[in-house]
């Protein structure tokens, strides 16, 4: 025999229990939210910092790729500048090559240190030796940064917080969509049985 409120308890408990779940993720993960929360912002105004996250592109004299200077002439010239303006000491080694030719302009973007030199296709002249901020912000948002402080090999920090950070996120949204939906069904039921 099942009393009026037993069918009731099911529902109300599995409240009960999405509430604890929600609130244990939340605390324990607050600080990373945040951190996540921040560098999201950041990274979605890059664009419009006005240099101070994201370094502004310069413009070349050419966009003819044919009167362009050969990429590995360049690359001598980029690495010979971060040398010249930044340290001796730094590595030359590259993380990416950003060719633009709409620009006349070509961006060398070094693996250590997170600098920026950007060179006129045709002449090789230094338009621009800047620091990028926005990789930094990208490495702490996904964190690469520990991989990158650690030294790691094959993203295993970037590879863990991501996955955790995703799962969790993916908990608070059905726990949160189930802790207001569920109080409406349960008050809703309440009503038919009346």
């Amino acid at each position: 025999m099942t009393t009026k409120n037993s069918r009731y308890y099911k529902p109300a408990n599995l409240i009960r229990v999405l509430r604890k779940i929600h609130r244990t993720i939340a605390i324990f993960l607050f600080a990373f939210f945040l951190v996540v929360y921040v560098s999201g912002l950041l990274l979605g105004w890059k664009k419009n910092s006005g240099g101070l996250i994201l370094p502004p592109s310069a413009t070349g004299i050419s966009k003819d790729l044919k009167t362009w200077l050969p990429i590995d002439s360049l690359r001598g010239i980029a690495v010979k500048a971060l040398h010249d303006s930044v340290s001796a000491g730094l590595s030359d080694e590259l993380e990416r090559i950003d060719a633009r030719p709409q620009k006349g302009m070509v961006k060398f973007v070094f693996a250590d240190d997170y600098w920026e030199i950007q060179l006129d296709g045709t002449t090789g002249k230094v338009l621009l030796v800047e620091r990028r901020r926005s990789d930094i912000i990208e490495n702490i948002h996904d964190g690469t940064i520990l991989d990158v402080l650690f030294n790691t090999e094959n993203d295993q920090f970037k590879l863990s917080y991501t996955t955790i950070m995703g799962l969790s996120l993916l908990m608070l949204t059905i726990s949160g969509f189930w802790l207001w939906y569920g109080p409406k069904r349960l008050r809703k039921q309440k009503r038919i049985a009346q």
